[in-house]
C-alpha cells in the first residue's frame, strides 16, 4: 500500500493507481475494525448503532419530507414560517443569496443522500421531479462556485448513483441519462464566466444571459476567492469524462495552473482573494479556512480522481507550508503569505473543520485528532460550532448554520482508527440538532449559540452533507446497498465514481517552467500511507492523542497556545501572544523588554504599552513586538464588539412548539434581569389594548398574569412597561412597527429608559423585530393559546418543559447565575422612543474603552490574570463612572470624542519602521470588515 515519495507515485497507469488508492480506503477499514473490535476498546454494540443510524433516517425524513410538503419547487425551506425561500420575495442576505437560482435547490443538491440512506423509490421519484419541474434558464445572477459544487455536482452525483442503480437491475431502469444531460446543460452555461485573460471564472453569472450585457447585470466584477476559483476541477472533469467533451476539464485545469503560478513563492500559500484579471493578491491572509478550504481539497482529490502527479505535488508542497506556518496544534490559525511568521487573526472559522479529514486523507492522522478534539471541545462548551471564535475559545461570530464540516471530519476520523469516541460524538451531535435545532418544519439554523436563538433558514449543504456523513458514521458495509468506497466525495459530499480516471482521459503537457519545492518532511515518505504505520493496532492510541486536549477549552481563563504547547512539551516556547500577557508576571516583562515595549504605569490604574523598535534586543525581536502590538489593536476592537449585551431569547414552549422555536430577542436596560434568573418567566401571551401599550389597559383581565404584546411607537418603552405592569402582567413583548424588519438583517439594540428612575419596573421586558414577532402572532391565530419562556438562554426543549415552573414570583427565589463567560455592557447599542415622535435608534458609547490604540502606543488594564479578567475590571469602572452620561443621538457606532485614550506625544516616530509593513497594516483594517 506504500506508494513512492513526493509526488512521483501513480505516473503512468491510472487504474494501478486508482488500485493502491481503493487499497488504502480498505486498508482504513481494516484498521478501524481491528480497533473497534479491540478487547478494552469500549466499542459501541451493533444495536445501539443501528439505533444511532435508524434516528439518522428518521431526522432526515423529517427535514425532507418538509421541505417537499411546505417549500417545493422552491430553493431552500424556511423551517420557522414553513414556507419555501423564492429568491427576491424575501429581504436579501447578500451573497448568501448567490446560491439560489430558482432550481429547486435542496431537492438537486439531495439526490445521492437519498440513495446513501437507502431511499431508492423517494429517489427515482425526486430525479422525475428534477427532470420535470426545474429550469436552469432562468433569468437570474448566481455564483460560480456554489452552482458547480451543489448543482453540477448534485445532478453528476445522481447520474452516478442513478447509473449504478440501473445496473443493478431493479430501479431506474427507465433512466437514460437525463441528469447528465441537464449537467452538461448547466456546464454550458457556466462556461462563459471563464471568458478571463488569467483563466480565473468570474465570481457570478447570469443563467440565462451570461456576462457584460446589460440584461446580465453581472460581470464587473475583480475579485474572486481562491476556494471559488479552485473548486471546479472534480465537477467539471467528471462532467468531460462522463460526457466525452473535453472543455470542461480543460478550463478548470487551466484555473488551477494560474492560482499555483501565482502562489507565493518563499511560503508556498496562496492569499484569500484574488483578482482575476491581474492575478494580483487582493487579500494576503492565508489559512484552511472560509476562502481558501476547498482549493487544497480538490488538488488532493484531483489526483485521486485524475490521477495527475502534479495535483499531488501541489498539494504536497502546499500542505508543508501549512504545517510550518498555519498548523499550530490544536489550532489552524491565518498568516501573512509574504511574512508567514506573523498571525493576521486571533480567531479561526468555523469552514476549517473539514481539515482533519482532509489530513487523514493525507495520512496525517496526529494533528487531524488534535485539532477535531479541539474543536469538539468547542461544540461542548457552546452545543454547535460557532461561525468563528477566538484562539481562547470565546464566541467571535454566533451564527452557526448547521454546517457538517466537522460531522465529515468526525466520520474520517472514525474510518481511519476506529475508535469508538468518534462514534459517541456523532452521538452528541445528533442529540444536540434535536434537542436544540429541530423544530416542527424542519431544523432551524442557530443564530447564535449563546442564547439558541434560531435563524428561518435550513440550507440545502444540511440534507446533502450532514445526514449523509453522519448515517455512513454508523453504518455496517451490509448496511449499504453500493459500495462507497467506489466513489470519492466531492466537497458537498456528491459522489464520483472512482472509474472515472480511466475514462476520456484529458491530455495535457507537463508544465516544464514550474519548479517544486524540494520537500523533506517525513510526512511525504508515502503516497498512499501504510495503514499499519499510522493507525497502529492500539485502542489507545487516538486517545493518548487527544488525553493533553482535554481541558484545552476552559470557562475561565482558558488556555493560550504557548501554554497548550508547554503541555505537549514540544520544543521551544512561541513569542508571547496579547491574548496572554499578563502585566504583573515579571517573565512576560522581560519579553516585552526584549520586544522594544516599554510599560507604563498610569493614575487610573491601566498601564500603557509602546514600542521603541530601535530598542529591541534584535531585528527578529522588533519584528515580534510589532505583532504583538498589531495583535492587541485586534483584540481591543474585538473586546469592544463584544461588550454589547448579549440577545435574550423567547422560547414558544407551548403544542406543537414544546420550545423548539426560539426568538431572538434585544434586552432592555429596565426590569428584570434576564441574566440573573435560572428560570426566566414564563407565560401566555396577550396582545394589549391599546397596541401601543401607551395608555392605560383596557383589557387588563386578558393580560393579567400574561405576557403583553405591544406594537413599537408612540411612547417611551419604559411607560409602555408601567402600563402592562400596572395591568397585572408578568412580562412584555414590544414588536418592531417596521414591515419586514429582521433580527437577521438588523443589529439588535437594548430598549432604554425615559431618562428617569426605571427602580419601579419590576418586569422583563424584551424586543422583537417585526419578522420574529409576526411568528408569534401567526401561532396565536392558529392555535389561540401560546405560551412563551423569555430567559437569558434557550432552555432544554423537550416535552417536559411544560413541568418548568411558570410563577415568575418565583423567579426572585433563585440565586443569581454565575456568568459562564465574560461579558461587558461599556458598550451598547440603546434604543430610544421619544414622545409623540417616531422612534430612532441612538448610539450609548461609554467614554472609557478596555484597550485604546493606535499603532504606536496601547492602552490596556493592568495587572489582572488573564485578558478577560483585565476586560471585567474594566467594566465594572466604566459602569460606577460613565453609565450616567447622555447618549448623544447617532445612527452607528462610533468612538465617543471624549475617549480617555493616552497618547504619549514624546514616543519616536515608527515611519522607518511601518513602511515595510504597511501592506499588513492594511490587512489588519481589512479584516476588521471580514465577513465569512
Amino acid at each position: 500500500m506504500s506508494g513512492a515519495a513526493g509526488g512521483e507515485g501513480g505516473s503512468g497507469d491510472p487504474a494501478a493507481r486508482w488500485g493502491r488508492w481503493k487499497l488504502l480506503a480498505l486498508g482504513l477499514l481494516s484498521a478501524s475494525s481491528v480497533l473497534a473490535a479491540a478487547p478494552g476498546a469500549g466499542a459501541m454494540s451493533r444495536e445501539e448503532k443501528r439505533r444511532l443510524g435508524n434516528q439518522v433516517l428518521e431526522m432526515f425524513d423529517h427535514a425532507y419530507s418538509n421541505y417537499m410538503d411546505h417549500a417545493y419547487p422552491a430553493d431552500e425551506l424556511m423551517p420557522l414560517t414553513c414556507r419555501g425561500r423564492v429568491r427576491g420575495q424575501e429581504p436579501s442576505r447578500g451573497d448568501v443569496d448567490d446560491a439560489l437560482g430558482k432550481f429547486s435547490l435542496t431537492l438537486i443538491d439531495t439526490l445521492d443522500t437519498l440513495v446513501v440512506l437507502n431511499k431508492t423509490k423517494a429517489f427515482e421519484d425526486a430525479v422525475k421531479n428534477v427532470i420535470k419541474d426545474v429550469n436552469l434558464d432562468n433569468d437570474i445572477v448566481v455564483s460560480v462556485f456554489e452552482t458547480n459544487i451543489r448543482v453540477l455536482g448534485g445532478l453528476l452525483g445522481g447520474h452516478s448513483v442513478a447509473i449504478m442503480l440501473k445496473e443493478k437491475g431493479e430501479y431506474m431502469q427507465w433512466y437514460s441519462g437525463e441528469l447528465l444531460h441537464m449537467a452538461k446543460q448547466l456546464g454550458y452555461k457556466l462556461l462563459p464566466a471563464f471568458n478571463t485573460t488569467s483563466g480565473l471564472p468570474y465570481p457570478r453569472v447570469n443563467l440565462k444571459f451570461g456576462l457584460r450585457s446589460p440584461e446580465a447585470r453581472t460581470g464587473t466584477e475583480t475579485d474572486t476567492c481562491t476556494a471559488c476559483a479552485g473548486t471546479l476541477i472534480l465537477e467539471f472533469a467528471a462532467l468531460s469524462r462522463f460526457t466525452g467533451t473535453s472543455i470542461f476539464e480543460e478550463y478548470a485545469r487551466k484555473a488551477l495552473d494560474f492560482l499555483w503560478e501565482k502562489r507565493q513563492r518563499n511560503s508556498n500559500l496562496v492569499g484569500v482573494t484574488i483578482n482575476i484579471h491581474t492575478g494580483d493578491w487582493v487579500r494576503k491572509d492565508s489559512g484552511v479556512g472560509a476562502g481558501i478550504d476547498s482549493y487544497y481539497e480538490y488538488l488532493l482529490k484531483a489526483y485521486v480522481l485524475l490521477g495527475d502527479d502534479r495535483f499531488l505535488e501541489r498539494f504536497n508542497t502546499h500542505y508543508d507550508a501549512i504545517m510550518r506556518y498555519i498548523s499550530q496544534p490544536p489550532l489552524l490559525l491565518d498568516v501573512h503569505i509574504h511574512k508567514p511568521m506573523l498571525n493576521a487573526r486571533t480567531w479561526m472559522d468555523s469552514l476549517l473543520a473539514f481539515f482533519p479529514g482532509l489530513q487523514v486523507l493525507k495520512g496525517d492522522i496526529r494533528p487531524a485528532i488534535e485539532t477535531h478534539e479541539m474543536l469538539y471541545q468547542v461544540i461542548k462548551k457552546h452545543n454547535f460550532l460557532p461561525e468563528a471564535f477566538t484562539t481562547d475559545f470565546r464566541v467571535h461570530w454566533a451564527q452557526h448554520p448547521l454546517r457538517p464540516e466537522f460531522a465529515e471530519s468526525t466520520y474520517f476520523l472514525y474510518k481511519a482508527t476506529g475508535d469508538p469516541y468518534y462514534l459517541e460524538v456523532g452521538k452528541t451531535l445528533i442529540e444536540n440538532l434535536n434537542k436544540y435545532a429541530r423544530v416542527p418544519c424542519g431544523f432551524a439554523a442557530m443564530k447564535d449559540v449563546r442564547t439558541g436563538s434560531h435563524e428561518d433558514r435550513m440550507d440545502s449543504f444540511f440534507l446533502a452533507e450532514m445526514f449523509k456523513y453522519l448515517y455512513l458514521l454508523f453504518a455496517d458495509k451490509e448496511d449499504m446497498i453500493f459500495d462507497i468506497e467506489d466513489y470519492i466525495f466531492t466537497t458537498e459530499a456528491h459522489l464520483l465514481p472512482l472509474w472515472l480516471s480511466t475514462t476520456n482521459q484529458t491530455m495535457s503537457k507537463k508544465n516544464t517552467t514550474t519548479e517544486y519545492t524540494e520537500l523533506d518532511d517525513s510526512n511525504f515518505e508515502w503516497t498512499c500511507p501504510n495503514t499499519q504505520i499510522l493507525f497502529p493496532n492500539d485502542p489507545m492510541y487516538a486517545q493518548s492523542i487527544r488525553e493533553p486536549l482535554k481541558n484545552v477549552v476552559d470557562k475561565s481563563c482558558p488556555r493560550g497556545v504557548a501554554r497548550v504547547e508547554e503541555s505537549f512539551g514540544s520544543g521551544p516556547k512561541p513569542p508571547l501572544r496579547a491574548r496572554d500577557f499578563m502585566a504583573s508576571n515579571p517573565e512576560h516583562l522581560e519579553i516585552l523588554k526584549k520586544m522594544g515595549v516599554s510599560l507604563i504605569h498610569l493614575k487610573d490604574g491601566r498601564v500603557q504599552l509602546v514600542q521603541h523598535a530601535i530598542q529591541a534586543a534584535s531585528s527578529l525581536d522588533a519584528e515580534d513586538g510589532l505583532r504583538f502590538m498589531q495583535e492587541m489593536i485586534e483584540l481591543s476592537s474585538q473586546q469592544q464588539k463584544e461588550q454589547q449585551l448579549p440577545p435574550r431569547a423567547v422560547q414558544i414552549v407551548s403544542h406543537p412548539f414544546f420550545g423548539r422555536v426560539v426568538l431572538t430577542a434585544g434586552p432592555a436596560q429596565f426590569g428584570m434581569d434576564l441574566s440573573k434568573h435560572n428560570v426566566g418567566t414564563r407565560g401566555f401571551v396577550a396582545t394589549s389594548k391599546p397596541y401601543n401599550g401607551c395608555s392605560e389597559i383596557t383589557n387588563a383581565e386578558a393580560v393579567k398574569e400574561k405576557i403583553a404584546l405591544m406594537q413599537r411607537g408612540q411612547c417611551m418603552f419604559a411607560e409602555k412597561a408601567r402600563n402592562i405592569q400596572k395591568a397585572g402582567a408578568i412580562g412584555g413583548i414590544v414588536i418592531d412597527d417596521n414591515e419586514g424588519s429582521s433580527s437577521d438583517t438588523a443589529p439588535l439594540f437594548q430598549m432604554a429608559g425615559d431618562g428617569k428612575n426605571t427602580d419601579d419596573i419590576k418586569i422583563p421586558m424584551l424586543f422583537l423585530f417585526n419578522k420574529e414577532g409576526n411568528i408569534i402572532l401567526d401561532a396565536i391565530r392558529e392555535y389561540e393559546a401560546v405560551e412563551v419562556l423569555l430567559s437569558d438562554k434557550a432552555k432544554d426543549r423537550d416535552l417536559e418543559m411544560e413541568n418548568m415552573d411558570q410563577k415568575s414570583s418565583e423567579n426572585d427565589s433563585h440565586k443569581q447565575r454565575p456568568e459562564e463567560t465574560s461579558t461587558s455592557q461599556d458598550l451598547s447599542l440603546v434604543s430610544q422612543e421619544p414622545e409623540g415622535e417616531e422612534s430612532s435608534d441612538v448610539t450609548h458609547l461609554d467614554s472609557l474603552s478596555p484597550v485604546d490604540a493606535d499603532s504606536d502606543s496601547i492602552s490596556i488594564s493592568n495587572q489582572e490574570s488573564c485578558i478577560t479578567e483585565i476586560h471585567e475590571a474594566n467594566v465594572q469602572e466604566t459602569e460606577s463612572t460613565e453609565l450616567d452620561n447622555q447618549p448623544q443621538e447617532q445612527s452607528h457606532i462610533e468612538t465617543d470624542s471624549s475617549s480617555n485614550v493616552n497618547w504619549d506625544n514624546k514616543v519616536q516616530p515608527m515611519e522607518s519602521i511601518l513602511a515595510d509593513w504597511n501592506e499588513d497594516i492594511e490587512a489588519f483594517e481589512l479584516m476588521e470588515k471580514d465577513e465569512l
